[in-house]
C-alpha cells in the first residue's frame, strides 16, 4: 500500500517483534515490560498509564525513534505518539518534563521530516508543532537551549511543502495546519519570513468553493493575520497582492470564522504605510457595508467591523491630501484627479515633497523615464511644474535633480497632451519663480 494512504489504524494493527528489539539492546528490560503493558490496550488503559508514568513512555518512544530505523517500527511509534497526542494535544507537554532535561525529543521528528516516506513526514510535522506549542515559555520566548535551531529545521521543511509538495493533496495543508499554530511565536515568524515563505503563502489565498478547501483557506488567512503583527513580514505583504485577493475572500466568503479573520487583519493593517489607501481604492468601505447587513453571530467580528467602519473614514478624510497623491505617485499611473490642478492642495501640500529626501519628486521623474502611459507622462510633467511654481526653492532643486533633459525629451513626443505639459514644465524651470506664476497649463 502506498504509505501516504496509510491510516493510524491500520497501522496499529502491526505486530512489531519488541523481543528482538531487546536481545539487540535497542529497547531495554524495563522498556519492553512498557511496551507490554502499553501496547494493543484499549484507549482508557492507554490513558492511564500516561497519566501514572507518562514521562517513561516518552522517553521510550524517543529514544526507540532515534536508535532503530526500520520503517514499519517507525511508523509504528509515529502512530503511538500520534494517538497519544490527537486524543489529548495537553499530553505534550510530557515531552518537555523535568526528567528528560537531558534528553533531545525534537531531533528524531526534525530528522524524520525529511524521509521519503509522507506517512512519516506528515506525523512528525504534527507531532512536532503539538510538542513546540506546548513548551514552558518565559514571556514571549520559548525557553529551551536550541530550540531556534530546531524551529529553523522545522519552518524550512513548511516552506519547501509550501514549494514543491511531499504529497500532491495534502502537503500544502499540513503545512499551512502546522504553520497556523506555530506563527504565534515570534522566532517562527523571523524564520518564516527570512525563508521567503510569506511569497509562497499570498498566492495560496483564494475564494474557497468545497468544506476542505474553505478550512485550508481559514487556516491561510490566520497565517497572515499572524504575520500582521509582524514588521518585516508587513514590508512584503504591503507590496505584494495581499489586500486584493483578502478583498476577494472577504466578499465572496459566507463562513463567519474566515471573514472575521480577515476584518481583524484589516483592522491590524489600517495604520500601516500604505494599506488604508489600499483599502479606499479597493472599495473596502463599501464592503464594510454590506457586511454590516449580515447576521453575524461572532461578536468580536461585529466590532472589528466598527472599528473598521470609523478608520476607514478617517482615512478617506486625510487620503484627500497628500497620502492620496503620494499612493498614486507610489502606483506609477497618474491621472488627471482635481489634487493636480488645486491650487489650495499644492500651496498646503508641497513641503510634504520634501520628506524622505524628495521621494516622490523622484518617483515623478522616474515615471518620465520608464513609463510609456501618455497620460501618466503628461501629469508628471504638470505636477513637477507645480512644484516648481508653489515650493520656494522648487527651480533650484528641479534642476539639481537634472530634471530638464529628462522634460525635454518629451517635447517631441506623439502624444500633444504629453508636449504641452512638458513645455508647460520647461518654461517654469527656465523661467525665475517672479514669471512662472503667469504660465497657464
Amino acid at each position: 500500500m502506498d504509505q501516504a494512504e496509510l491510516s493510524i489504524e491500520q497501522v496499529l494493527k502491526r505486530d512489531i517483534p519488541w523481543e528482538t528489539y531487546m536481545n539487540t539492546k535497542l529497547v531495554s528490560a524495563k522498556g519492553l515490560q512498557l511496551l507490554r503493558r502499553y501496547d494493543k490496550k484499549p484507549e482508557s488503559a492507554r490513558a492511564q498509564l500516561l497519566d501514572e508514568d507518562g514521562p517513561a513512555y516518552v522517553h521510550l518512544f524517543v529514544s526507540i525513534l532515534r536508535d532503530i530505523f526500520k520503517e514499519e517500527t517507525v511508523e509504528y511509534v509515529l502512530a503511538l505518539i500520534y494517538e497519544m497526542l490527537s486524543a489529548n494535544p495537553t499530553r505534550a507537554r510530557l515531552f518537555h518534563d523535568e526528567s528528560l532535561a537531558n534528553e533531545d525529543t525534537y531531533e528524531p521528528f526534525l530528522r524524520l521530516l525529511w524521509k521519503g516516506n509522507w506517512f512519516i513526514q506528515e506525523k512528525s510535522c504534527k507531532i512536532l508543532a503539538w510538542i513546540i506549542s506546548a513548551r514552558p515559555k518565559a514571556g514571549n520566548a520559548v525557553i529551551g537551549n536550541g530550540i531556534d535551531d530546531v524551529l529553523k529545521g522545522l519552518v524550512e521543511w513548511l516552506c519547501a511543502q509550501l514549494k514543491q509538495p511531499s504529497h500532491p493533496t495534502r502537503g500544502i495543508p499540513i503545512a499551512i495546519n502546522c504553520l497556523s499554530s506555530l506563527l504565534k511565536e515570534p522566532v517562527v515568524r523571523s524564520s518564516f519570513v527570512q525563508a521567503d515563505g510569506v511569497k509562497l503563502l499570498v498566492p495560496l489565498i483564494s475564494p474557497a468553493s468545497t468544506q476542505q478547501s474553505m478550512q485550508l483557506l481559514y487556516e491561510i488567512c490566520l497565517c497572515v493575520w499572524l504575520l500582521s503583527y509582524y514588521e518585516p513580514a508587513i514590508e512584503y505583504l504591503a507590496t505584494s497582492r495581499t489586500m486584493q485577493r483578502l478583498t476577494e475572500v472577504v466578499k465572496n466568503s459566507t463562513k463567519e470564522k474566515v471573514v472575521r479573520v480577515v476584518i481583524l487583519t484589516f483592522r491590524n493593517l489600517l495604520q500601516k504605510g500604505t494599506f488604508g489607501a489600499q483599502m479606499v481604492d479597493l472599495g473596502l468601505p463599501h464592503i464594510i457595508q454590506s457586511l454590516k447587513t449580515k447576521p453575524w453571530s461572532d461578536e468580536d467580528l461585529l466590532d472589528a467591523l466598527n472599528q473598521l467602519e470609523e478608520g476607514l473614514k478617517d482615512k478617506i478624510k486625510k487620503l484627500s491630501s497628500f497620502d492620496k497623491y503620494k499612493q498614486e505617485v507610489l502606483l506609477g499611473h497618474l491621472d488627471w484627479n482635481p489634487m493636480h490642478k488645486e491650487a489650495n492642495f499644492w500651496r498646503e501640500n508641497v513641503t510634504c515633497f520634501e520628506e524622505n529626501d524628495f521621494q516622490i519628486l523622484r518617483v515623478l521623474l522616474t515615471i518620465l523615464d520608464t513609463s510609456s502611459d501618455p497620460r501618466s507622462l503628461a501629469v508628471a510633467c504638470f505636477d513637477i511644474s507645480q512644484f516648481i511654481q508653489y515650493h520656494a526653492a522648487g527651480r533650484v532643486i528641479v534642476a539639481d535633480l537634472k530634471a530638464k533633459e529628462r522634460v525635454m525629451k518629451l517635447m517631441n513626443h506623439e502624444n500633444a497632451e504629453v508636449t504641452k505639459n512638458a513645455l508647460l514644465c520647461i518654461q517654469r524651470l527656465l523661467l525665475g519663480a517672479k514669471y512662472a506664476s503667469f504660465l497657464q497649463a
